[in-house]
């Protein structure tokens, strides 16, 4: 198939002609209309977390969302400072990893990954151990789609006089977050997945006291968080090449989220598309890995059929050759593929999906009555 395919991950996403439209245009990187569109970028995203009343700032930083959670743990954690972070999927997983190649002292506390985090665990482990300084954890584990108790676990890093760093790449914009009532320290979230933007920066919306504490903390010249903000507001500037053309896109995706209904209103249709897909792949007889109560709308694990004749690199290759493309699993103790339900994707588009998925399973001789048997 030739042009464009529907992206059902989570992230990169499929954005909206008017998005990719945005991009068609050059500024320089020190014209002061660009440098508006940063300023009306960093004070929007403020205001979605209902945090712009001073007490916050929004620091964007180019890269991945991974370089953006790399910033904040290599920028604020003091060298005599420790992380906790709670897992329960590979992007947990991640971020300790990151600490322990920064060499931060690190430990973690594991959960099953069809489970969310507990939170009398975390305050445990907080309790018996003083020289923990700040607590991570991911509030939509991607690997599953799980949500996490941010707020619940926010509540008690407080209360505890820790410092809470939450990973919302595939939440914020999605699912309403109140990042101080969450008692959030650091919120990071990327340009490409629920505000579906392109690829070319993240941000963190951190608090501005602590931020103003981590001057000459960091590990890193690239990704000095402290420094980038200091930039940001001494001139409007990026203290390197600024992701031009991203930026310009993600301006357009904000003021489409608004039209939208905001945040609350983006989020009924992405809980509109998962309600969609549930219903559909169940009545083909796939079966979900969490439990309903656990699931977001943001992305879903389904189990793979046990049938021999299901193979997933051939059932991935035959749906994009069909314009649909899915992502494979990140469950470590079941096979899974991912369906994602964000982006600029409705529920029509959900039904076109499981229909190719319906013949993909007909082309491959996998009677879907009997789909339901599994590994």
């Amino acid at each position: 198939m030739t042009g464009n395919k529907l992206l059902f991950t989570p992230g990169p996403l499929t954005t909206s002609d008017t998005v990719k439209q945005a991009m068609l245009r050059d500024l320089g990187s020190r014209d002061a209309e660009f440098l508006a569109v940063v300023s009306q970028i960093r004070r929007r995203l403020l205001e979605l977390g209902h945090v712009a009343d001073g007490r916050y700032e929004a620091v964007l930083m180019q890269g991945s969302g991974t370089f953006a959670i790399e910033s904040v743990l290599s920028s604020v954690i003091p060298r005599n400072g420790k992380l906790l972070v709670a897992i329960n999927g590979a992007y947990g997983h991640r971020m300790a990893k990151i600490a322990n190649v920064l060499d931060i002292p690190c430990q973690t506390v594991v959960f099953e990954e069809g489970s969310p985090v507990v939170v009398d665990r975390v305050r445990s482990a907080l309790v018996a151990d003083p020289a923990i300084t700040h607590v991570g954890v991911i509030h939509c584990e991607t690997s599953t789609g799980i949500l996490n108790p941010v707020a619940e676990l926010g509540q008690t890093v407080r209360e505890l006089a820790r410092i809470f760093i939450v990973d919302a790449m595939s939440s914020f914009g999605g699912i309403p977050i109140d990042i101080a009532a969450n008692k959030i320290d650091f919120l990071i979230s990327s340009a490409n997945k629920c505000i579906p933007g392109v690829p070319g920066f993240a941000f963190v919306l951190a608090r501005r006291d602590l931020l103003e504490a981590a001057a000459g903390c960091a590990r890193s010249l690239s990704l000095d968080l402290h420094a980038q903000w200091k930039g940001l507001e001494s001139d409007g500037q990026f203290r390197f090449t600024p992701p031009t053309h991203a930026l310009l896109a993600f301006r357009q995706a904000l003021e489409e989220l608004e039209k939208e209904g905001g945040i609350e209103g983006r989020a009924a249709r992405y809980s509109a598309n998962q309600q969609a897909l549930m219903q559909a792949m169940t009545a083909l007889g796939f079966d979900a890995y969490l439990a309903p109560e656990y699931q977001s709308h943001i992305i879903t694990s389904f189990r793979f059929p046990a049938h021999s004749r299901f193979e997933f690199a051939a059932f991935y290759r035959r749906l994009s050759d069909l314009g649909f493309v899915i992502y494979p699993g990140k469950v470590s103790n079941a096979d899974c593929f991912r369906i994602g339900t964000i982006g600029h994707i409705f529920p029509q588009d959900i039904q076109a999906l499981v229909a190719a998925i319906r013949r993909v399973l007909d082309e491959m001789q996998i009677d879907s009555a009997h789909a339901a048997v599994y590994a």
